[in-house]
């Protein structure tokens, strides 16, 4: 089975830095597009930030200037790197993949992980 798993969030003030990490682990013969979502309170789960295997990447327009997604393909790792954070980024921020378990499989399959809550308050 494969896993998704968040670390990295946190309590910061307004104007702080976070750095979230998803891990991915288990049967993974290749990952295609990764990406973080965020849901706050009252609010639709939005996406945040897409990247694509070979890197290519796009944001949301609040969080663009602010945020980078990158991702280490050789450790099926993927972070977002977060500055200037504002309140209005409080939420629980989730992984997200596609991934193929196997070279048997003809698509990939969508992965969460369970989310880690980001809180920018004062």
């Amino acid at each position: 089975q494969v896993q998704l798993v968040e670390s990295g969030g946190g309590l910061v003030q307004p104007g702080g830095s976070l750095r979230l990490s998803c891990a991915a682990s288990g049967s993974i013969f290749s990952i295609n597009t990764m990406a973080w979502y965020r849901q706050a309170p009252g609010k639709q789960r939005e996406l945040v930030a897409r990247i694509t295997r070979g890197g290519s990447t796009s944001y949301v327009d609040s969080v663009k200037g602010r945020f980078t997604i990158s991702r280490d393909n050789a450790n099926n790792a993927m972070y977002l790197q977060m500055e200037i954070l504002k309140p209005e980024d409080t939420a629980v921020y989730y992984c997200n993949a596609d991934i193929r378990s196997s070279a048997y499989e003809v698509w990939g399959n969508d992965y969460w992980g369970k989310g880690t809550l980001v809180t920018v308050s004062s």
